[in-house]
């Protein structure tokens, strides 16, 4: 019989971070602000509630859904409820994900392999490059112009040097919330030697569609992926997007998608919100008009440097944005300082359109005495 010999110590915290790849060590984990408390205008959310009979109508079909069973056909209702919603072209398909995130990861997925590259604009999404470092790919930033245009001869030099297997066209942007020239877009579609994928995730408070062009000339644009959430529709909390394309192309892509991946609680929520697109027009029409009300309202405070916004979201320069985001969380405002985020955004902050009486409250405090010296 074997004595029972002592064992060596271990590290077994250590010996799990081992297989951590080290990139992924070196990251940060994405960080949402704690609003508790405050007026929230961060994160680009409708911030518009369902009426109480909506709230218990939707509260009374949710509790039917069989929550015991996988996703079934309501997923495929629910990709038809979203192809009548956007008057989808033939010949196109359509394909579901667990929010815009999901997409652009599965993207990134499909690419050739390591030598592939992504090439986006920036500032811009944080997600087009996220995904490709995960994936292990290459990601090509090409800064935009000093007042947040598409530089063209820019991207079209990257695109010439690193022959993209994705071109990403956030329209309008974020988080500098303008949309950009129709020319400027064309000319980096035509030239993009892959996928070109047009993220419309603001297109609620836009006043034009890339889906339009896609309508009309499809030949031209069948290596034209359009990209959408209902986030921005009124659903942040549900997590769904999707995204349009050519039949084949769409297929291919929807190869990747892992089974079950729009649960049944959030695709019946979904159904739910279409049935009632009117009422969330409502709240983007009553967006879009707060919108331009915050435009012309900021614009007359002094020290502030306010951009053109074609989203539920308003980019502004202020002399200190440190100083400044600190004042206005202190007033009880929370907004979005997006600073650091490269070095065209320095001292910019962005601002959620919210509701009529939220909109009064940023206002107010970005007139607080405390703030006239941040400013």
């Amino acid at each position: 019989m074997m004595e029972n010999l002592p064992q060596p110590p271990v590290d077994r915290l250590s010996q799990a971070l081992a297989v951590v790849r080290q990139d992924v060590k070196s990251m940060h984990a994405y960080a949402v602000q704690d609003a508790t408390g405050m007026v929230k205008l961060d994160a680009m959310e409708n911030p518009y509630v369902l009426s109480a009979q909506l709230q218990a109508a939707l509260g009374q079909r949710l509790g039917q859904v069989a929550v015991n069973r996988y996703p079934g056909m309501r997923i495929d209702d629910l990709k038809q409820a979203l192809s009548t919603y956007v008057d989808m072209p033939s010949g196109m398909g359509l394909m579901l994900g667990n929010g815009s995130d999901e997409l652009i990861s599965l993207l990134a997925m499909a690419c050739l392999g390591q030598q592939a590259s992504i090439v986006s604009p920036e500032p811009g999404f944080v997600m087009y490059a996220l995904s490709a470092k995960l994936q292990g790919l290459r990601y090509v930033g090409v800064p935009l112009t000093a007042n947040f245009e598409l530089n063209v001869p820019a991207m079209l030099e990257a695109m010439r040097i690193h022959t993209p297997a994705i071109v990403y066209l956030a329209n309008p942007n974020n988080p500098t919330a303008n949309a950009w020239r129709v020319d400027d877009l064309m000319a980096v579609i035509d030239a993009a030697p892959g996928l070109v994928v047009v993220d419309e995730a603001y297109q609620p408070f836009a006043n034009s569609t890339w889906l339009d062009h896609m309508r009309a000339q499809p030949q031209r644009f069948a290596h034209v992926l359009l990209m959408r959430t209902l986030s921005k529709f009124g659903l942040a909390g549900v997590r769904l997007g999707y995204m349009l394309g050519q039949s084949g192309l769409v297929a291919q892509l929807d190869k990747l998608r892992p089974p079950y991946n729009v649960s049944a609680l959030n695709a019946e929520c979904a159904l739910f919100a279409l049935e009632h697109e009117a009422v969330f027009a409502e709240q983007a029409a009553a967006i879009r008009a707060q919108r331009e009300r915050m435009l012309v309202q900021l614009g007359s405070l002094p020290g502030l440097q306010v951009f053109p916004s074609q989203a539920n979201m308003i980019l502004v320069r202020v002399a200190d944005a440190a100083k400044t985001f600190a004042a206005l969380k202190a007033a009880g405002v929370l907004v979005k300082n997006v600073s650091t985020m490269h070095t065209l955004l320095h001292n910019c902050l962005r601002l959620t359109v919210g509701t009529p009486a939220e909109n009064d409250q940023l206002l107010e405090a970005l007139t607080l005495d405390a703030l006239k010296a941040a400013v």
